[in-house]
């Protein structure tokens, strides 16, 4: 894999979690990446990369309702298109992890997967995916 490649992810929810684990993987063997580390990124101010329980459904779910609670719409907010709790939920998460790849194949907990976290949706959006020899 040289250079990056992308992902294309179309969200439908304002704020929704979308497991993109399976076309990370799928991108590595066809990168032929041998060990090294694999940048996940997203280049966008209301979006996030997380890694977290994917064998659980309510798992997302929950994070994504903390943050709605945590970072309420607010009227000492600014930025003039209203999305400024997206924002703040995107900085919160941060938009990119850093995995190990050993042999080509991701090293994940058991119960651990890659999340786009969409927090302005609906909307169609990228993920650039970077590996890193080592």
């Amino acid at each position: 894999m040289s250079g990056y490649q992308s992902i294309e992810v179309r969200t439908s929810d304002k704020i929704q979690f979308v497991d993109i684990t399976a076309r990370v993987r799928e991108m590595l063997r066809g990168g032929k990446c041998g060990s090294g580390l694999l940048l996940v990124y997203t280049p966008h101010t209301t979006a996030a990369v997380t890694i977290n329980e994917n064998a659980d459904p309510a798992v997302p779910h929950d994070i994504g309702e903390f943050l709605r609670r945590l970072v309420p719409a607010q009227d000492y907010f600014r930025h003039g298109e209203g999305n400024s709790p997206a924002h703040v939920m995107s900085s919160l998460l941060g938009a990119s992890e850093t995995l190990v790849v050993s042999d080509g194949e991701l090293v994940l907990g058991s119960w651990q997967a890659i999340f786009f976290c969409e927090f302005d949706g609906p909307r169609q959006r990228r993920v650039l995916l970077k590996f890193i020899p080592g």
